[in-house]
């Protein structure tokens, strides 16, 4: 046998062999890749799924009024006395006071009302409170304090904004921080309606400040008004795509001048009419509301939270959660949730779990205690 042939015999037994060691490769792959037997295994169920309607998590409180999360699940929470508490919702329920503001003025409406968390808050521990206090005989005022929450405790008042004008009624107090991570806080007209009216008067306002107290740069009138003509709004919140909503009482009297409570989407530098317009009234450079209760209903609303195409609000002297269902930026409807059941609500926050927290209101000298008042109840939107 010739050296060609020899050769041409070897190259061929070694293509032979490549290709067998390839198919082998090959096959092990697939083998690898078959789906193995496994047990039927129900999918995995969401906690809003598995959460009950409404389910109470805490009890025996004294007038809790705004509520707002830690980064570990847990909620802090104001009482109207002027107690700050922590609710460890994500172990045993237990409740700790983590501090108390002593000079808070606590008289029919007033008292210690808004708490919201500095965007970095993980980093730099701020607190925000908003608190009725009394500057002299007869002078009530209201604050936004910026406090540091560190080691189980507030400490280091800052105030940030003083002398908003108070009064024992409408004092607004609601406080977040927005998307632009600009500090948003309601005021009311401290029963003094034309101050509404006044754009640099800090009563009957949506406020807007940076995090230090300062006016934002964009704002209308160069100071802290970023809308004006307002009565008592104690709700603000945003939709996915950046619209401020906002809920506020209407004028409480009898006859026609009752109720027209009021949802409003808040433009900076718009004037919302109180008092010169309510209701479906109108005037020239003057905002009527997107949508008012009329002069026979009264929500008295309070917080309010943007969730799935919806609002949810807290009615006081309607004892509801009220869901206003939304097409856009009208509202489609209005339904009153737990209506009668729960008594006066106050507060309705959106937890990291995607269930409705709300606190009632019932020992606030209005409404009428039952066995556990008042509480914080969860409440599952998917189940309404």
């Amino acid at each position: 046998m010739n050296k060609k042939v020899i050769i041409s015999i070897s190259i061929v037994i070694f293509l032979f062999f490549v290709a067998g060691v390839v198919f082998y490769i090959d096959q092990s792959r697939n083998r690898t890749n078959v789906p193995k037997p496994t047990i039927s295994q129900s999918p995995t169920v969401s906690l809003s799924q598995q959460a009950p309607l409404r389910e109470v998590v805490a009890e025996n409180l004294a007038v809790p009024w705004d509520i707002t999360f830690l980064p570990d699940g847990d909620i802090l929470f104001t009482e109207r006395s002027g107690n700050v508490k922590r609710l460890f919702l994500s172990s045993d329920l237990r409740i700790e006071t983590i501090g108390t503001i002593e000079n808070v003025r606590e008289i029919s409406e007033s008292g210690l009302h808004g708490i919201a968390l500095h965007p970095e808050f993980s980093n730099n521990h701020y607190v925000y409170l908003y608190y009725t206090y009394g500057s002299g005989a007869g002078n009530t005022q209201n604050r936004v304090s910026r406090f540091i929450y560190q080691n189980g405790r507030l400490s280091n008042e800052t105030i940030i904004i003083d002398n908003i004008p108070g009064a024992p009624n409408h004092d607004g107090g609601r406080i977040r921080f927005g998307p632009d991570n600009y500090l948003y806080i309601t005021t009311g007209d401290a029963q003094e309606p034309s101050l509404a009216q006044d754009t640099n008067s800090l009563a009957g306002k949506i406020l807007r400040v940076t995090d230090e107290g300062e006016p934002a740069p964009e704002n209308p009138f160069g100071n802290m008004t970023y809308s004006y003509g307002h009565r008592n709004p104690q709700g603000i919140t945003w939709d996915e795509t950046g619209n401020l909503w906002e809920t506020e009482h209407g004028p409480s009297g009898l006859g026609t001048n009752c109720c027209r409570d009021e949802i409003n989407i808040i433009q900076p530098g718009q004037n919302y009419g109180w008092p010169e317009i309510t209701g479906d009234e109108t005037e020239l450079g003057m905002i009527s509301p997107l949508l008012q209760s009329g002069p026979n209903t009264i929500w008295a609303p309070a917080g309010t939270v943007y969730k799935n195409g919806s609002l949810f609000f807290a009615g006081l002297r309607g004892e509801a959660l009220y869901e206003a269902r939304l097409n856009g930026t009208d509202v489609e409807e209005i339904i009153p949730h737990f209506k009668d059941e729960l008594g006066r609500i106050r507060a309705v926050t959106l937890g990291p779990d995607g269930l409705l927290y709300v606190s009632t209101s019932n020992r606030d000298g209005r409404g009428n205690p039952k066995t556990g008042d008042d509480k914080i109840i969860r409440i599952n939107p998917n189940k309404l």
